[in-house]
């Protein structure tokens, strides 16, 4: 009877680090609510793999992409790169991306909670991490999140 070798973790030797700490993220189904972890997910993901070029970060995305309105935003995006002389901007499709899955309701629901947010009795450092946090949920500009954090201190 043959066994199998003893598990030994398969190494990135691109990256130098076993795959198993940045695994897969898996498919995006259009569910905005699953959207910002699976986002986090994929960046790991392509910076561990050590995919740069945007055409290669774009593929790498768009392959994970499956069903539904993704289905479609991906037949699109093909099409686009089909053309010989049309360029992808990385910043561009990221911009794209998180505009059209990107859950709105968290970033009106951190909105909300910003401009209520005190420190109260909390100590400075986690109050700045989550005022930051909050901050950049909102997508809120710097000079209104500076009259914030003057008004909520």
């Amino acid at each position: 009877m043959l066994t199998a070798p003893a598990a030994t973790p398969v190494v990135n030797e691109l990256a130098g680090m076993p795959r198993s700490m940045v695994p897969d993220p898996g498919w995006f189904d259009s569910n905005q609510t699953k959207f910002e972890d699976w986002w986090r997910g994929i960046r790991l993901f392509l910076k561990s793999n050590r995919v740069n070029k945007t055409d290669n970060r774009i593929t790498v995305i768009l392959v994970r992409l499956r069903g539904g309105v993704v289905g479609i935003y991906t037949q699109k995006k093909l099409d686009e790169l089909d053309e010989e002389n049309n360029i992808q901007d990385w910043d561009d499709f990221v911009k794209e991306i998180k505009t059209t899955f990107s859950d709105k309701s968290k970033a009106a629901d951190a909105e909300w909670k910003i401009e209520t947010f005190m420190q109260g009795k909390r100590n400075t450092v986690d109050f700045m991490i989550k005022f930051d946090a909050l901050a950049t949920k909102a997508d809120i500009d710097e000079l209104h999140a500076i009259f914030l954090l003057e008004k909520n201190v």
